[in-house]
């Protein structure tokens, strides 16, 4: 349904029926990481004009990964990572590259 760089692609999908005896699917809910939980794997010193897409394709290399920034600094609102100049930002693995490390597994 989402593709694998999506935030959404393991949230796994449920069924709901409506009072009108209708079925819809939606999403279940996206919990979370524990940004302690994530493998740094440097750092982002905010600087005047920054944004979190630019970020994230110079750290990741797709301007869509940004949510993995606000995932790894526990950001509710992603702009006010970078609304203060000096501001560190961790950069870390995925949630899922972070455990397979954990656990010893090879990286992919």
């Amino acid at each position: 349904m989402f593709e694998p760089s999506s935030r959404y692609h393991a949230v796994p999908t449920t069924m709901y029926t409506l009072a009108d005896g209708r079925t819809v699917s939606h999403l279940r809910r996206r919990f979370l990481p524990r940004p302690e939980e994530l493998m740094a794997v440097g750092e982002h010193v905010v600087a005047a004009g920054d944004r979190l897409d630019r970020i994230a394709a110079r750290r990741y290399g797709d301007p869509e990964q940004s949510w993995r920034i606000a995932d790894a600094n526990r950001a509710m609102r992603p702009d006010d990572l970078t609304a203060a100049p000096g501001r560190r930002l961790r950069i870390t693995l995925p949630a899922e590259a972070s455990a397979a490390v954990v656990a010893g597994e090879p990286a992919r």
